[in-house]
């Protein structure tokens, strides 16, 4: 890792948290330690061999989906990064404010309207382990990527390549130095109109074909079945709640 600015966190917001610790924790073999501590509310950190994966929390705002998953990036400063953002065009729907003392938190609004938190740690670090049965990947699905692409660059310094899906679609990579960070692309015009732009975050699997059956047993909805990819397989499904999460192997 070369530099500050990377996805560092994922976390669940769900109006059933215990319900969805169950789902995704027998799902990926996680653990769950849950805060004693009323300031967080409830809050549990998934752990996968006693290494920090992913938080759950209850959902606050009953206009938000009742499940939906959110994507940190990494900054040694949240205000200053928060400044950044605003000035490149985006929106700070939630200004930076400290979580105990864990880190500093903010939530900011890209130019296509996705959504994604800031994470500048303290005590919590963010991902103990990356890799399988933990994050493997999150991307931008954007109505407007043209304006979506410049400002990430802007506000956190990164780079980009695109190529070609394959279905006449390009697909950007965010880049530090030669290291792949995170993706975006254009929002399919399948999608409803109403679907607004947002991240979409992966969890890395050993077996795409199991896991999503397991999913599926487990009362996971379908968005796209185990499909080949350029280096890999993906799926996307939903969780009980509804709340949307890829799996993701990567050959080689």
């Amino acid at each position: 890792m070369t530099g500050p600015y990377r996805p560092i966190w994922i976390d669940n917001s769900s109006r059933d948290p215990a319900a969805n610790r169950a789902f995704y924790g027998g799902l990926f073999g996680w653990t769950m330690n849950i805060s004693e501590d009323p300031a967080f509310g409830g809050y549990a950190v998934a752990q996968l061999d006693g290494q920090d994966v992913a938080g759950f929390g209850v959902q606050q705002d009953p206009s938000m989906p009742a499940s939906h998953w959110n994507v940190y990036i990494g900054t040694p400063d949240a205000q200053e990064t928060a400044a950044a953002a605003a000035a490149a065009g985006g929106t700070v729907l939630m200004a930076p404010f400290p979580i105990g003392t864990m880190g500093t938190s903010a939530f900011i609004a890209d130019p296509s309207g996705a959504v994604f938190g800031l994470w500048q740690a303290a005590d919590m670090d963010g991902f103990d382990v990356q890799g399988t049965n933990a994050f493997g990947w999150a991307e931008v699905t954007a109505r407007g990527v043209g304006a979506a692409v410049p400002f990430y660059e802007q506000v956190f310094g990164w780079s980009s390549r695109s190529s070609d899906m394959g279905d006449g679609g390009m697909y950007t990579e965010f880049l530090d130095g030669d290291e792949s960070l995170a993706g975006a692309m254009e929002m399919p015009p399948t999608v409803p109109a109403e679907v607004p732009s947002y991240w979409q975050m992966y969890i890395a699997v050993e077996d795409i074909d199991a896991t999503y059956a397991a999913a599926i047993a487990a009362g996971a909805g379908t968005i796209m079945a185990p499909s080949v990819m350029p280096g890999g397989r993906y799926a996307i499904l939903t969780d009980p709640q509804d709340g949307v999460f890829g799996l993701l192997r990567l050959d080689g």
